[in-house]
Order: C-alpha cells, then structure tokens, then sequence
C-alpha cells in the first residue's frame, strides 16, 4: 500500500456529493488508547468563516459523539469500494460493544494522536469550529423531522477547519 502523502487544501479536488452520497466516510476520534469510528453519509465541504470546513452530522445516541465531544481533533476517512462491508459494519455496530477497527479488518493508524483507518484512500484531518445541536423547532418541513426523526435521535451538525488532507 502507498504511504499517505499531505496536500494542501487548495489543490484538493473531490465532489463532496459523491464522495459523502456515494462513498461514504468513517468519522474517527479519540486518543491512541480509547477511540471509535463511525460510518457517516451526511456530510459536507466548503468555506466558513475565512476557513476551508468539513461539516458531519452526527445523531445524539452515537457513541463517537462522545469522543468528538471530549476532544478538538477527528478525522474522516474515505476508502475503496472493496472496504463497503466494513463500512456497512461501522455503520450498524456500536463501538460501546465491540472493537469496529478489529472487527471489520481495519487498522488504526494515528496522526496527531487522532486515528483513521490505515485502509483508507483520503484523510481530512479536522479541528472542531463548531458543534450546532439540532432542535425540533429549527425544522420549517414538517416532512424532514418525521421523515428522520421520529424518535427524537437528532443530529449535531459539527463544523471543522480542515487542519490536513492526506491521500494516497
């Protein structure tokens, strides 16, 4: 496997629908002796506040939330087709019960004390700007509160200055 080489964010290309749509991402967090991950689909690319941001939607009950919460640093990680059923796996299992790098054959890999998935084929390393709860009352479609949140698991938007883009 090649080694992750950094680029700047000014030359990093991607479509942020396909690749969050289509490919899907692990969000990653933690430290080098307690960490989790977790597939996520919605998710986004741009610039805010002068900075090039990542935003993620992360849902209350999910136990990465806690490791985002705790810390300043989280990564998302983009991998091969070849890699769906572990991300289908991170998607589904809780990290609360079971090791999800071990048991969907991934390797944790770190940088800045921060892990990812050493399978994956780009890593947006972040730093957290902003964490936006999501209310009920924010919804003006009545559709999308009952469409995505009918037990009341909301999300929290978080946005993040992308610190580093490495790919490989």
């Amino acid at each position: 496997m090649h080694t992750f080489q950094p680029m700047k964010t000014s030359s990093f290309e991607c479509n942020p629908f396909k690749k969050f749509a289509d490919e899907y991402a692990l969000i990653s967090a933690g430290s080098k002796e307690k960490y989790n991950t977790m597939t996520v689909s919605w998710g986004g690319m741009g610039q805010l506040w002068g900075k090039d941001v990542a935003f993620v939607f992360i849902r209350e009950s999910r136990y990465t939330k806690e490791f985002i919460d705790k810390g300043d640093l989280f990564t998302i990680s983009f991998l091969n087709e070849e890699y769906k059923p572990a991300l289908n796996f991170c998607g589904e299992e809780s990290g609360r019960d079971v090791d999800k790098f071990k048991l969907a054959k991934l390797t944790p890999a770190f940088r800045h004390g921060i892990p990812y998935p050493d399978e994956a084929n780009l890593v947006i390393l972040c730093e957290k700007l902003a964490a936006v709860p999501f209310d009920e009352s924010m919804f003006t479609n009545d559709e999308i509160s009952k469409k995505f949140y009918a037990d009341g698991d909301l999300h929290t938007m978080y946005i993040a200055e992308v610190v580093e883009v490495m790919a490989r």
